[in-house]
């Protein structure tokens, strides 16, 4: 068991009884039909022992970090998800996979809407599950007015800073971490191409840390978040470069989260994680990271050895958050198979979460589970 920065934000758990029921959903990004009612779990169940609770969350509150999952309003209509969802003891902290983008915070020009998020955070809040707050800037996801727009750095400069003044002030009571900036490198380590690059010139990731601690009021920890950096190489030594520069500048930034897209058979190792997380810390002591996103994709169908894989790259990936001081916690990008990005965005791979379709624990979830409860003891 480690100290961590994370007993800061850790709040007591809750009983596992089910949350009050959530707002209606309104829609997410490439909407998908909301997720049919659970089938039979194609899976053997383990013995009661193993899924009785203490669940994730709790287990890794005594190890010092916390476990928590990302949701989407899609499935926001189906109790059986939600019920475990919004059970502290499972996931005790929570991430809006969606929710709080610009295309859902600022669709029109100073029109601000919160009902998406709203909708996540109310029943979080009520369960005590940390609420980690995604994201202020991003390529992806923007309105159409905003990508259409004829914008100079004159006109865009102040934009940019409305929306993240408007987000925080709405969230600064809920967020105990921000994804600030998302995905701004490409993966030759260059900054990526985008509307905010073109415009506004490479200084834009910086404004945007300068004005989220002026506007979340000093309330949140704020992170760079990507892909593709859970490796040394040339992306993630220009992130720790960034990072180095900011300390040096002054420029407020906190932590950064690598997101954690594995797929079984390429994913890195327990080794290869651990210099990711360790290339922070030397440029300053309380710089955090985070595991931000985390599954683990498999090529389907998928057979008993490559779900054996993939529970031990979930647990890899969470004994070197646990082990390595700056790592304050995991967040799987989302816990339920039929809710998962990856099928769409990767044909002819799946089954990358810890749930399957039937809501049932995989070998995954028990595996780390046996990984958190003999590190807490």
């Amino acid at each position: 068991m480690k100290a961590s920065t994370i007993s800061l934000y850790l709040l007591p758990l809750v009983a596992a009884a089910a949350p009050p029921p959530p707002p209606p959903h309104s829609g997410t990004y490439k909407p998908i039909a909301p997720p049919k009612p659970p089938k039979p779990s194609p899976h053997p169940p383990k013995p009661p022992s193993n899924t009785s609770y203490p669940g994730l969350g709790a287990l890794a509150s005594l190890a010092g970090i916390y476990f928590g999952t990302a949701i989407d309003n899609v499935v926001l209509n189906n109790t059986a998800y939600t019920t475990i969802a919004h059970n502290a003891s499972e996931f005790n902290q929570v991430t809006p996979s969606n929710a709080q983008k610009w295309m859902y915070t600022e669709p029109s020009r100073n029109v601000f809407t919160y009902t998406n998020a709203s909708a996540i955070f109310n029943p979080a809040r009520a369960a005590h599950q940390l609420r980690r707050c995604h994201t202020f800037v991003w390529h992806n996801q923007l309105p159409d007015w905003l990508t259409n727009g004829n914008w100079t750095a004159a006109t865009l400069k102040p934009v940019l800073e409305n929306h993240i003044k408007n987000v925080a002030r709405e969230f600064r009571e809920d967020c105990f971490a921000w994804d600030v900036v998302n995905e701004a490198f490409e993966d030759d380590g260059s900054l990526r191409k985008s509307i905010w690059l073109e415009v506004l010139g490479k200084e834009y990731i910086e404004w945007a840390f300068v004005w989220a601690r002026k506007y979340t009021e000093g309330k949140a920890k704020l992170y760079y978040n990507d892909y593709g950096i859970e490796r040394v190489n040339n992306k993630s030594l220009a992130v720790r470069e960034m990072v180095k520069d900011f300390l040096a500048r002054d420029i407020p930034i906190d932590g950064v989260g690598l997101q954690s897209h594995f797929t079984v058979g390429r994913a890195p190792t327990y080794d290869e994680v651990t210099a990711a997380l360790n290339l922070y810390t030397p440029y300053h002591p309380t710089i955090e990271t985070a595991l931000t996103e985390l599954d683990v994709r498999i090529l389907l169908p998928s057979t008993p050895a490559t779900r054996t894989l993939q529970a031990n790259v979930y647990v890899n990936a969470t004994r070197a958050c646990v082990e390595m001081a700056s790592c304050v916690g995991v967040t799987v990008w989302d816990f339920w198979d039929p809710v998962s990005w990856v099928p769409e965005s990767f044909p002819g791979y799946g089954e990358a979460c810890l749930f399957d379709e039937g809501l049932g624990r995989k070998e995954a979830y028990f595996e780390v589970k046996e990984y958190l409860r003999g590190v807490g003891r």
